[in-house]
């Protein structure tokens, strides 16, 4: 669980702190209640050297232990019943010698003590033990204190965090909510919680533009499916009736009714076989695993054309004007350059041009056909769509639908225009390809899509 994860996480950095200010915090007090105890013993024994010289005796105290060290090592104890320190060499040499001082920790009965020995000016010397009992009570005090302390911290700091990611977190777990919903009911119309501003707005607008594709694609499937289920029923519809007929004839038709609904049959299954592939196409979109590459329009431009002429024996030419490589797939750039070909070359009379002109990035394909009404060239790039001119011939109207998606999907925006002298002029922009391979256009390049191009057009 996230929550438990990222709770886990904060209280272990916050101890984690917590132990290393203690611990530097228990250093700086040990070194200061050290520095205290070593003071107290410097005065404790000045002051018992400077009062036996003078010839008193210092009053006892309960935390320290004084006696007095001869030079031969006999020790007095100037408090009776007094524990008796240790007389180290160290501390002989002082009585002994007169000079120096000697500083040593010992145990007595259970008890450490810090011992300091200095020389009497008479002779000798004085040995003053202070004990650490009371260093280590508050050392002990110090220690469980912050033992509580640390834990009574980590113990807020782990509750705090929890509520807060709590509430942080509240988006995400509306959203995994409403994902499972969605995953489970498939219903694509469920809202996703408002967006924020931050990571987890961003999150959220990114599901819901994903939501929003995914819609799209819907709506899309569900409309190709309806109107391929229309425009197949036609050439089917036809088909099953001329097949029938001949079975019910069986051989009693005339040749010449026979040959017609032969050459009937025969047109109309070539018709469901290019309806068929069109859809295919369509649907699965064949090119969308070709790589982008550079692209030469114009080689590709008279390529496509003079295969267009072998096929048809139609008059194609193909003019430059400063034309640009530009960024796409190639294969799928093939295509719609043979598509606009294709319907130029269906469209315009036989005797009749088709003139294909690169441009920049631009590529346009002219012919001298019935054109394009200006209230349809908005519409031309919809799936099925057939205009008021071009009724009459054979088509599925998926050509342009199939340019417009190959061009759209590399970038590129397609246009439709009526020409000068009658006819159409249909076509795409690409991106062109830029010097570091990006393929990114250049200021000015881009045009808007085709149907607001289209809906400019007078």
């Amino acid at each position: 669980m996230l929550r438990t994860r990222v709770t886990a996480v904060v209280v272990a950095a916050a101890a984690l702190a917590m132990a290393l200010a203690a611990v530097m915090s228990y250093r700086g007090v040990s070194d200061l209640v050290s520095g205290e105890l070593d003071r107290g013993l410097d005065d404790r024994t000045n002051t018992v050297v400077t009062l036996l010289a003078a010839g008193l005796t210092p009053q006892p105290r309960k935390d320290m232990t004084e006696q007095v060290v001869s030079a031969q090592g006999a020790v007095r104890q100037l408090a009776p019943g007094g524990r008796e320190l240790p007389v180290s060499a160290a501390a002989l040499r002082v009585a002994g010698t007169g000079r120096g001082e000697s500083r040593e920790d010992v145990v007595v009965g259970g008890t450490e003590y810090g011992t300091l020995t200095r020389p009497l000016p008479g002779g000798g010397a004085v040995t003053v033990g202070q004990s650490y009992e009371g260093a280590a009570s508050v050392d002990d005090a110090f220690l469980w204190r912050i033992s509580w302390t640390t834990a009574a911290a980590l113990s807020l700091s782990a509750l705090l965090s929890w509520l807060v990611l709590g509430r942080i977190l509240r988006p995400v777990r509306q959203l995994v909510r409403i994902t499972r919903h969605i995953t489970t009911t498939r219903d694509l119309s469920t809202a996703l919680p408002p967006a924020g501003s931050d990571e987890i707005g961003q999150l959220t607008r990114s599901f819901e533009a994903m939501l929003t594709e995914l819609r799209r694609s819907r709506t899309q499937q569900q409309q190709l499916v309806q109107d391929a289920s229309h425009e197949l029923r036609t050439p089917l519809t036809s088909v099953r009736g001329s097949a029938e007929l001949l079975q019910r004839a069986r051989g009693r038709l005339d040749p010449r009714d026979e040959a017609q609904i032969l050459t009937t049959l025969v047109t109309e299954t070539a018709a469901l076989d290019d309806l068929v592939r069109e859809l295919v196409e369509l649907a699965t979109d064949r090119h969308t695993d070709e790589d982008q590459a550079a692209v030469d329009l114009a080689a590709l431009a008279e390529d496509t054309a003079h295969r267009h002429r072998t096929r048809t024996g139609r008059t194609i030419s193909v003019t430059t004007d400063a034309p640009v490589p530009v960024r796409a797939r190639p294969r799928a750039v093939q295509r719609c350059v043979d598509n606009l070909l294709s319907n130029a070359v269906k469209f315009s009379p036989e005797d009749t041009p088709v003139t294909v002109h690169v441009e920049g990035c631009r590529l346009s394909v002219r012919d001298r056909g019935p054109g394009i009404a200006a209230d349809e060239r908005a519409a031309v790039f919809d799936r099925f769509y057939r205009g008021s001119r071009t009724q009459a011939t054979p088509g599925s109207g998926l050509g342009l639908a199939i340019v417009h998606d190959i061009i759209t999907a590399d970038d590129g925006t397609v246009f439709a225009e009526g020409a000068a002298g009658g006819g159409a002029e249909v076509g795409f922009v690409l991106p062109p390809d830029g010097p570091d391979g990006s393929g990114e256009p250049v200021t000015g390049s881009r045009r808007p899509g085709f149907r607001a191009r289209a809906a400019r057009q007078p």
